[in-house]
């Protein structure tokens, strides 16, 4: 190991010398002795100093030009050290491991230890290498017991949780008879003042879109299909709503919203609310409408086929649940139910589902621009 101090007129490349050097006073002589006479050097003493001491300087000048090979830096040459083998210049933190002290003994560089800095291996390498271990393992595992390959199996396995999905759970209706009459009552009241029909299903009329125009497999970009778990549940609340077993809602008038949607009990999270139901028609047939509850079914590649439902001749209890100020921050923290649209049995359905728990007393609310985001909503409450 080699250091260089250019500070230092006498410094050697080996090691750090200081230019300063220890005296002790002499001995105090007796004023009546007198000094003894000077030695003189000899002549082959003196051109052997000098000799010495041009070899140190051409030392010393030939290292004081040394920079760092990494940054090509001269500066901070107390840190700078000095390969014993190639004589090159490499700042302490320059390096790769950064050295932190000066070390003790000789000092080679990388390229004269043989030693190369550790890269990264790239993503694909990385990859291919835990290919190759898991080859290895299942190799080892084949000759394993069948109770040591379980507990390797056990072992071995990812630790990545996989995030469960959320299965749509039924309604659960009022136990009281006379309560779940009330909540009815209140339904049939809002739907006769306002002219419109009950129906639990999508109607298809003579002169608007045909059934045949609403097949999931015109939406753009495709549309998520329901689970065969949820499609089980969906037909188990639609047997309750023939039942008489409606989820725990009533319809209530506002002077300000007009009629909305009230929890007449608790409400779990992802409970199924209701389908959003009515006449089925063409965009291009609604366009001037003045229905405020006009929902996206279908949007297709070609805008002349995406379909609407129009709640303003059939509809349900989804026709009265009302819609946010998304432009509010104060009004999305009151959403607590969503649309959802699914492709059932080949057809789109909209699906009114819970997104949180529902206390008795409290309205719904659900964002009307839930997928196309152009619905205006400025002048919502």
């Amino acid at each position: 190991m080699s250091t260089w101090n250019s500070s230092s007129p006498t410094a050697s490349p080996c090691r750090l010398v200081s230019s300063r050097r220890r005296t002790e006073a002499p001995p105090r002589r007796p004023s009546s002795e007198s000094p003894p006479p000077k030695k003189m050097k000899s002549m082959a003493e003196i051109m052997a100093k000098s000799k010495q001491e041009e070899e140190e300087e051409e030392e010393e000048d030939r290292y004081s030009n040394v920079t760092c090979e990494k940054c090509s830096s001269g500066e901070g040459d107390d840190e700078l050290l000095l390969c014993d083998k190639c004589d090159k210049g490499f700042h302490m933190k320059c390096l790769r491991p950064i050295m932190v002290r000066v070390p003790i003994g000789p000092w080679l560089c990388v390229d004269c230890s043989d030693q190369r800095p550790v890269r990264r291996l790239s993503q694909k390498k990385i990859m291919h290498f835990f290919r190759i271990e898991k080859e290895t393992d299942q190799t080892e595992t084949s000759q394993l017991s069948q109770e040591e390959t379980k507990k390797y199996k056990r072992k071995s396995s990812s630790l990545t949780v996989k995030k469960r999905r959320r299965r749509l759970l039924p309604l659960v209706p009022s136990n009281d008879p006379e309560q779940r009459l009330t909540q009815m009552g209140t339904l049939a009241t809002a739907l006769t003042a306002l002219g419109i029909e009950y129906s639990d299903d999508l109607n298809y009329v003579p002169g608007m879109a045909p059934r045949s125009a609403n097949q999931s497999q015109f939406e753009k970009g495709g549309m998520q299909v329901l689970s065969k778990d949820d499609l089980e549940t969906l037909e188990q609340c639609r047997a309750m709503y023939r039942r008489g077993e409606i989820p725990p809602l009533v319809v209530v008038f506002d002077p300000l919203e007009g009629y909305t949607v009230e929890a007449d009990g608790p409400i779990k999270d992802f409970t199924f609310i209701a389908e959003y139901t009515g006449d089925v028609d063409y965009l291009k047939n609604r366009e001037s409408d003045d229905c405020d509850s006009i929902m996206t079914l279908l949007l297709s590649e070609d805008p002349s086929k995406s379909l609407v439902i129009c709640p303003d001749k059939y509809g349900n209890i989804a026709r009265f649940i009302n819609g946010i100020n998304n432009h509010n921050r104060f009004s999305k923290k009151k959403q607590n139910c969503k649309c959802v649209r699914y492709s059932i049995n080949g057809e789109c359905r909209v699906l009114l589902v819970a997104t949180r728990d529902i206390s008795k007393g409290e309205r719904l609310y659900y964002d009307y621009n839930g997928y196309e985001h152009e619905y205006p909503t400025h002048h919502f409450l």
